[in-house]
Protein backbone atom coordinates (compact mmCIF):
# COMPACT_ATOMS: atom_id res chain seq x y z
CA UNK A 1 0.00 0.00 0.00
CA UNK A 2 1.01 3.38 -0.82
CA UNK A 3 2.42 5.15 2.22
CA UNK A 4 0.59 8.68 1.35
CA UNK A 5 -2.92 6.27 1.72
CA UNK A 6 -1.26 4.15 5.11
CA UNK A 7 -0.83 7.93 6.81
CA UNK A 8 -3.91 8.96 5.90
CA UNK A 9 -5.69 5.74 7.35
CA UNK A 10 -4.06 5.88 10.65
CA UNK A 11 -4.47 9.72 10.93
CA UNK A 12 -8.72 9.08 10.30
CA UNK A 13 -8.44 6.37 12.55
CA UNK A 14 -7.06 7.88 15.59
CA UNK A 15 -9.15 10.47 15.09
CA UNK A 16 -11.88 8.38 15.50
CA UNK A 17 -10.70 6.37 18.61
CA UNK A 18 -10.22 9.29 20.47
CA UNK A 19 -13.66 10.39 20.02
CA UNK A 20 -15.59 10.00 23.38
CA UNK A 21 -17.76 6.28 22.36
CA UNK A 22 -18.29 3.10 24.48
CA UNK A 23 -15.32 1.99 23.68
CA UNK A 24 -12.63 4.72 24.75
CA UNK A 25 -15.10 5.88 27.96
CA UNK A 26 -15.21 1.89 29.00
CA UNK A 27 -11.29 1.96 29.12
CA UNK A 28 -11.05 4.93 30.92
CA UNK A 29 -13.79 3.64 33.48
CA UNK A 30 -11.82 0.40 33.91
CA UNK A 31 -8.79 2.86 34.42
CA UNK A 32 -10.15 5.33 37.14
CA UNK A 33 -11.72 2.58 39.17
CA UNK A 34 -9.74 -0.14 39.51
CA UNK A 35 -6.28 0.80 37.77
CA UNK A 36 -4.34 1.52 34.53
CA UNK A 37 -3.37 -2.07 34.18
CA UNK A 38 -7.47 -3.01 34.02
CA UNK A 39 -7.95 -0.12 31.35
CA UNK A 40 -4.88 -1.91 29.82
CA UNK A 41 -6.86 -5.60 29.54
CA UNK A 42 -10.00 -3.70 28.55
CA UNK A 43 -8.53 -2.31 25.30
CA UNK A 44 -6.51 -5.86 24.66
CA UNK A 45 -10.08 -7.64 24.60
CA UNK A 46 -11.66 -4.89 22.67
CA UNK A 47 -9.19 -4.58 19.75
CA UNK A 48 -8.70 -8.71 19.48
CA UNK A 49 -12.16 -8.32 18.49
CA UNK A 50 -11.12 -6.63 15.23
CA UNK A 51 -9.72 -9.39 14.17
CA UNK A 52 -13.26 -10.94 13.52
CA UNK A 53 -14.69 -7.72 11.61
CA UNK A 54 -11.42 -7.18 9.49
CA UNK A 55 -11.73 -11.04 8.77
CA UNK A 56 -15.57 -10.54 7.69
CA UNK A 57 -15.23 -7.17 5.19
CA UNK A 58 -11.56 -8.88 3.84
CA UNK A 59 -13.64 -11.99 2.47
CA UNK A 60 -16.56 -9.78 1.83
CA UNK A 61 -15.48 -6.93 -0.07
CA UNK A 62 -12.93 -9.08 -2.14
CA UNK A 63 -15.97 -11.52 -3.30
CA UNK A 64 -18.15 -8.95 -4.20
CA UNK A 65 -15.46 -6.51 -6.33
CA UNK A 66 -14.46 -9.93 -7.98
CA UNK A 67 -18.62 -10.86 -8.56
CA UNK A 68 -20.33 -7.33 -9.32
CA UNK A 69 -18.64 -3.76 -8.88
CA UNK A 70 -21.97 -2.17 -9.43
CA UNK A 71 -22.98 -4.24 -6.36
CA UNK A 72 -19.81 -2.73 -4.86
CA UNK A 73 -21.03 0.69 -5.65
CA UNK A 74 -23.99 0.38 -4.03
CA UNK A 75 -22.39 -0.63 -0.37
CA UNK A 76 -20.12 2.24 -1.01
CA UNK A 77 -23.24 4.64 -1.44
CA UNK A 78 -25.02 2.82 1.27
CA UNK A 79 -21.77 3.17 3.63
CA UNK A 80 -21.22 7.08 2.70
CA UNK A 81 -25.10 7.38 3.95
CA UNK A 82 -24.88 5.12 6.82
CA UNK A 83 -21.48 7.64 7.93
CA UNK A 84 -23.70 10.94 7.04
CA UNK A 85 -26.32 9.43 9.24
CA UNK A 86 -23.53 9.04 12.50
CA UNK A 87 -22.61 12.88 11.85
CA UNK A 88 -26.37 12.94 12.03
CA UNK A 89 -26.81 11.19 15.28
CA UNK A 90 -23.62 13.03 16.45
CA UNK A 91 -25.36 16.69 16.09
CA UNK A 92 -28.67 15.71 18.07
CA UNK A 93 -26.93 13.97 20.36
CA UNK A 94 -26.02 15.57 23.79
CA UNK A 95 -21.74 16.45 24.16
CA UNK A 96 -22.11 15.98 27.79
CA UNK A 97 -19.25 12.62 28.67
CA UNK A 98 -20.59 11.25 31.33
CA UNK A 99 -17.84 10.24 34.15
CA UNK A 100 -20.18 9.52 37.26
CA UNK A 101 -20.11 5.34 36.08
CA UNK A 102 -19.08 2.63 38.28
CA UNK A 103 -17.72 -0.44 37.21
CA UNK A 104 -17.27 -3.35 39.04
CA UNK A 105 -13.81 -4.92 39.73
CA UNK A 106 -12.94 -7.92 37.13
CA UNK A 107 -9.89 -10.34 36.94
CA UNK A 108 -7.88 -8.88 34.30
CA UNK A 109 -8.61 -12.34 32.24
CA UNK A 110 -12.76 -11.58 32.52
CA UNK A 111 -11.95 -8.42 30.71
CA UNK A 112 -10.00 -9.44 27.83
CA UNK A 113 -12.83 -12.07 27.45
CA UNK A 114 -15.53 -9.12 27.38
CA UNK A 115 -13.84 -6.72 25.85
CA UNK A 116 -13.35 -9.46 23.00
CA UNK A 117 -17.06 -10.43 23.57
CA UNK A 118 -18.43 -6.35 23.79
CA UNK A 119 -16.55 -5.71 19.94
CA UNK A 120 -17.26 -9.03 18.23
CA UNK A 121 -21.19 -9.21 18.92
CA UNK A 122 -21.32 -5.75 17.92
CA UNK A 123 -22.87 -5.06 14.52
CA UNK A 124 -22.08 -1.75 14.07
CA UNK A 125 -18.43 -2.16 14.41
CA UNK A 126 -18.39 -4.36 10.95
CA UNK A 127 -21.24 -1.71 9.47
CA UNK A 128 -18.46 0.82 10.68
CA UNK A 129 -15.74 -0.93 9.08
CA UNK A 130 -17.96 -1.66 6.05
CA UNK A 131 -18.41 1.56 5.39
CA UNK A 132 -14.53 3.46 6.31
CA UNK A 133 -12.33 1.39 4.70
CA UNK A 134 -12.93 1.08 1.05
CA UNK A 135 -12.09 4.87 0.95
CA UNK A 136 -8.40 3.52 1.57
CA UNK A 137 -8.14 1.02 -0.79
CA UNK A 138 -6.96 0.45 -3.82
CA UNK A 139 -8.99 -1.58 -6.26
CA UNK A 140 -7.03 -2.27 -8.81
CA UNK A 141 -4.84 -4.30 -6.84
CA UNK A 142 -6.24 -7.56 -6.99
CA UNK A 143 -4.69 -8.39 -3.95
CA UNK A 144 -7.60 -6.53 -1.51
CA UNK A 145 -7.84 -8.88 1.17
CA UNK A 146 -4.21 -7.96 1.77
CA UNK A 147 -4.95 -4.31 2.14
CA UNK A 148 -7.56 -4.79 4.22
CA UNK A 149 -5.93 -7.23 6.71
CA UNK A 150 -2.96 -4.39 6.77
CA UNK A 151 -5.83 -2.03 7.73
CA UNK A 152 -7.63 -3.80 10.07
CA UNK A 153 -4.05 -4.59 12.09
CA UNK A 154 -3.39 -0.69 11.68
CA UNK A 155 -6.41 0.19 13.35
CA UNK A 156 -6.08 -2.27 15.92
CA UNK A 157 -2.39 -1.21 16.40
CA UNK A 158 -3.39 2.29 16.98
CA UNK A 159 -6.71 1.54 18.88
CA UNK A 160 -4.03 -0.22 21.22
CA UNK A 161 -1.33 2.14 21.91
CA UNK A 162 -4.52 5.33 22.50
CA UNK A 163 -6.28 2.89 24.81
CA UNK A 164 -3.10 2.67 26.53
CA UNK A 165 -2.43 6.37 26.65
CA UNK A 166 -5.66 6.48 27.88
CA UNK A 167 -5.11 4.36 30.86
CA UNK A 168 -1.97 5.98 31.97
CA UNK A 169 -3.49 9.55 31.89
CA UNK A 170 -7.03 8.79 33.24
CA UNK A 171 -6.88 10.92 36.17
CA UNK A 172 -5.66 13.68 34.72
CA UNK A 173 -8.17 13.36 31.40
CA UNK A 174 -11.29 12.61 33.91
CA UNK A 175 -10.19 16.27 35.76
CA UNK A 176 -10.32 17.90 32.72
CA UNK A 177 -13.06 16.52 31.00
CA UNK A 178 -15.26 17.15 33.63
CA UNK A 179 -13.94 20.49 33.95
CA UNK A 180 -14.08 22.01 30.32
CA UNK A 181 -17.26 22.04 28.62
CA UNK A 182 -15.88 23.48 25.70
CA UNK A 183 -13.80 20.57 25.07
CA UNK A 184 -16.68 18.19 24.93
CA UNK A 185 -18.58 20.64 22.75
CA UNK A 186 -15.42 20.35 20.29
CA UNK A 187 -15.60 16.94 20.07
CA UNK A 188 -19.01 16.41 19.15
CA UNK A 189 -17.82 19.07 16.35
CA UNK A 190 -14.97 17.35 15.44
CA UNK A 191 -16.94 13.95 14.64
CA UNK A 192 -19.45 15.60 12.65
CA UNK A 193 -16.88 17.02 10.45
CA UNK A 194 -15.47 13.75 10.08
CA UNK A 195 -17.81 11.39 9.50
CA UNK A 196 -19.46 13.62 6.62
CA UNK A 197 -15.76 13.92 5.43
CA UNK A 198 -15.23 10.66 4.96
CA UNK A 199 -18.50 10.09 3.58
CA UNK A 200 -17.73 12.50 1.11
CA UNK A 201 -14.36 11.22 0.25
CA UNK A 202 -15.63 7.36 -0.44
CA UNK A 203 -18.62 8.94 -2.93
CA UNK A 204 -15.61 10.79 -4.91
Amino acid sequence: METNIILAFISSSALLTIMPGPDIIYVLMQSLTNGKKYGIATAFGLVSGIIIHTSLIAFGISKIVKQNETVFLTIKILGAIYLFYLAYKSYKSSSKINLSIKTPKKTLSNLVKQGFIMNVLNPKVTIFFLAFFPAFINYSNVNIKEQIFTLGFLFMLQAFIIFCIVSFLADKMSVFLRQSKSFEKRIQIIQIVFFIGIGIFILI
